[in-house]
């Protein structure tokens, strides 16, 4: 069984095929600038070397039309007809509070997601045109959603309420939802063969350009750091994270700014990028540290401090922690920033390899406390587009 893995943005469309039999990744892509003058494929099969197309796309329709070309194609394909396609795989950004797992799309929960879509108006519009050009393709295809904010629907409604008059709770759904929910979902079941039980507390943290913390106890999500958007929680690549609201009244107030212009303020120039100056990759910023940048420096020290005081919080929540978990580019990547983290939590009884820290082997899973730590700490490489394949095995089977 082959299945197609898709993930849409607003402008751009990443996708997998993979061989359920073995659960192989055989072919893997992106198109970014859909919609504008140019657009390019980069399309690479396993084991051979990339291939890149330059074209103009008015619309994710058109993209998929030619990268169904490739998947066919004699030369960059990987299969001989697009018919071999078994089933899609899609991810979605948000499940409401209509979905608690992955469905089966039809015409009744295709309608339920886009009653959703001002739970995230940047990106369900593109995640439901996608859906919908690839029913059009191929209308003889199960097709799956597989949701961002599934894992976390678990959580108790203590922890994703927030202190709002509880009328605009029921009538708006505003809440905590989480997102990342696939990478959680992942990691957390690598971790749980790691600890050999399935009964553990554990601490995700899913670090990137887009970072999250989940607090999981025996494999159900507790609480996480997303909250009705990603927009709230850890300081990231170009958001703000967690900031007292009323800073936003102050600000536009000063700067002359509208909410629009203030959202996009906090989404789009703040987090590493906002306060270094110079980039919104860590590697930039870790390197301009590395030469005396003070603010850089300080993006350090905030970004740290900000992750300890969720693995604080979270302990306390799941009282206590049997494992904590480090994957995203940043957190299976940068054996520099886990460090930073890790060395001042010597009071949760964590013990670190440090040596086996600084030197990991790439995509596998490995353990970085010493045998003696009274918390495991584990860098488990990610792999959300499996979790999207093996959903939608599940369900179409």
């Amino acid at each position: 069984m082959k299945i197609l893995v898709v993930n849409a943005g607003s402008s751009s469309l990443k996708y997998q095929v993979i061989d359920m039999t073995n659960e192989s990744c055989l072919c893997s892509g992106g198109v970014d600038c859909i919609g504008q003058k140019t657009s390019t494929i980069e399309h690479k099969v396993s084991g051979k070397g990339e291939h890149i197309e330059t074209h103009h796309f008015d619309n994710h329709t058109e993209a998929l039309k030619v990268v169904f070309g490739l998947l066919t194609d004699k030369v960059h394909g990987v299969v001989s007809k697009i018919d071999e396609i078994s089933a899609v795989g899609h991810r979605v950004l948000h499940s409401g509070e209509d979905f608690d797992a992955s469905v089966v799309i039809t015409k009744e929960t295709l309608e339920i997601m886009k009653k959703n879509i001002p739970l995230g108006p940047l990106h369900m519009p593109a995640n439901i045109a996608c859906i919908e050009s690839c029913q059009s393709l191929l209308p003889n295809v199960p097709m799956v959603a597989v949701f961002d904010t599934a894992f976390h629907m678990t959580m108790p409604k203590y922890a994703y309420m927030y202190a709002i008059p509880y009328e605009d709770y029921e009538q708006y759904k505003v809440r905590r939802y989480g997102f990342h929910g696939t990478s959680h979902k992942y990691v957390t079941g690598e971790a749980i063969k790691m600890m050999g039980t399935d009964k553990c507390k554990i601490i995700n943290c899913h670090l990137g350009n887009g970072s999250s913390i989940s607090a999981v106890k025996d494999g159900k999500c507790q609480d996480t750091s997303m909250g009705l958007t990603p927009l709230e929680g850890l300081m990231m690549g170009t958001r703000s994270g967690d900031i007292d609201p009323a800073c936003l009244e102050f600000l536009m107030d000063k700067k002359g700014m509208d909410i629009h212009e203030m959202l996009n303020y906090l989404n789009k120039k703040s987090g590493f990028l906002g306060v270094s100056g110079i980039s919104s990759d860590a590697r930039a910023v870790a390197a301009a540290a590395e030469q005396g940048n003070e603010r850089a420096q300080l993006v350090q020290e905030m970004t740290s401090y900000r992750i300890r005081k969720y693995i604080g919080a979270y302990a306390a929540s799941l009282q206590g922690v049997d494992c904590i978990v480090f994957t995203g580019g940043i957190g299976e990547n940068a054996f520099a920033a886990r460090r930073r983290v890790l060395e001042k939590l010597d009071w949760l009884g964590v013990k670190i390899d440090w040596e086996k820290n600084a030197n990991l082997p790439r995509k596998q899973n490995v353990e970085i406390s010493t045998p003696d730590s009274k918390v495991r700490v584990f860098v488990i490489p990610t792999n959300e587009e499996l979790v999207i394949a093996r959903e939608t095995k599940d369900l179409i089977c």
